[in-house]
C-alpha cells in the first residue's frame, strides 16, 4: 500500500479488487465451470468486499479469494441440484484463453474443457480444492484455512480429486498433436467417412451434446465406438452442409467453432490421448455458446 493511502477508502478498495479479480475469476471458473456464474460469484466478492472492515486486512488478496472461493462452494452446491434437471448432457461453459492462457492462475491446470467435466462429478469442496493446489500452487495449511478444515484432511481432499480424475482420463497428447488428431476427425466427420472415424476414436469413446433443450442435440452420451462412429455417420448430411468451420481455442486447447449462415452451431472440443479421441464435446447451448463469442469478438 502506498503511504498516505486510507486503506478504508473505496477507491483503494477497487485498485485492490482490480488487481486480484483475474486470480478471482479463475478459481470461481474452475469449480462452477461456468463464466455466467463465475462472474455472479466475483461480483458478491465485490460486494462483501465493500461491506468488510478494510482497516483490518493485510492481505486483500488473501481476504478476496477466500470468500470467492466459498461463494463458488455454496454456488457449486445449489448448480448441482440445477444440473441434475438439465435437459440433455451438461458440459462447462468453454472460454477463449488465447488472451491468458493461464487464466488467472499460476499454471494452466484445472482448465481443460475435459477435467472441468470430471470435476464436476467431485463434490464442491473436493473440486475447491483441487483447483487451489494443481492450479493456484497453494499450500495445503492455505486451503486448510480457506476450506476451514485441517491440514490433513485438505491433503486427503487433494489427494481424493487427483485418484477420482486419474481414474477416468488418460494423459493427454500435445497442442499440435491433439489439433492434427482433430483435423483428422473433423475431415472424417464431415465426409461421414465410418472408417475415418473408426481410426481415430478410441474404443470407449463417448461423444456428449449439450443443446440444454434448445438445439436439436442427443440427450443423452453416445458410448463405444461402434455407436459413436455410426451416429456421427449417420448425422454428416444434416449437419455438415452449408456450414463453416474456424479454427479456435478453447480452454487452452484447438477446437472448432462451427457456423451456418453467420449464427454458431456448435463449438466442437475433443479429449486427446495417445490412444485417440477419448471424448467428443460438442457445445450447442447458445447462452453457452454466447459469452466465448463475445470474447472472440472482443
Amino acid at each position: 500500500m502506498r503511504a498516505g493511502d486510507d486503506p478504508r477508502s473505496l477507491d483503494q478498495a477497487a485498485r485492490d479488487f482490480v488487481a486480484a479479480r483475474p486470480r478471482l475469476f479463475g478459481i470461481a471458473y474452475r469449480v462452477l465451470g461456468s463464466t455466467v456464474e463465475a462472474e455472479d460469484v466475483v461480483q458478491e466478492a465485490w460486494l462483501r468486499w465493500q461491506g468488510a472492515d478494510r482497516a483490518g486486512i493485510n492481505e486483500p488478496a488473501a481476504f478476496l479469494a477466500t470468500v470467492t472461493v466459498r461463494l463458488a462452494i455454496n454456488v457449486a452446491q445449489s448448480a448441482r441440484v440445477r444440473r441434475e434437471s438439465y435437459t440433455g448432457p451438461w458440459l462447462p461453459e468453454p472460454v477463449d484463453t488465447t488472451a491468458d492462457p493461464y487464466l488467472g492462475a499460476e499454471r494452466a491446470e484445472a482448465l481443460d474443457l475435459a477435467v472441468l467435466f470430471l470435476l464436476e462429478k467431485l463434490n464442491p469442496v473436493e473440486r475447491a480444492a483441487y483447483v487451489l493446489r494443481e492450479a493456484f500452487d497453494y499450500p495445503y495449511r492455505r486451503i486448510a484455512e480457506v476450506l476451514e478444515t485441517s491440514e490433513a484432511n485438505a491433503r486427503q481432499l487433494v489427494t481424493r480429486a487427483r485418484r477420482r480424475l486419474a481414474a477416468e482420463r488418460r494423459k493427454p497428447v500435445s497442442r499440435t498433436a491433439h489439433r492434427r488428431m482433430l483435423e483428422v476427425f473433423l475431415a472424417a466427420a464431415q465426409t461421414g467417412d465410418l472408417s475415418g472415424l473408426e481410426d481415430v476414436l478410441t474404443s470407449d469413446v463417448v461423444s456428449y451434446s449439450d443443446g440444454g433443450g434448445v438445439r436439436g442435440a442427443s440427450k443423452i452420451p453416445v458410448r463405444g465406438l461402434p455407436h459413436v462412429s455410426q451416429y456421427l455417420a449417420a448425422f454428416a448430411p444434416r449437419f455438415w452442409p452449408g456450414s463453416d468451420v474456424r479454427w479456435v481455442e478453447a480452454n487452452g486447447r484447438p477446437a472448432v467453432l462451427v457456423s451456418a449462415g453467420g449464427e454458431a452451431k456448435a463449438l466442437l472440443c475433443a479429449d486427446v490421448s495417445e490412444r485417440g479421441i477419448e471424448r467428443i464435446m460438442w457445445v450447442m447451448n447458445p447462452v453457452k455458446l454466447a459469452p466465448y463469442l463475445a470474447s472472440l469478438e472482443a
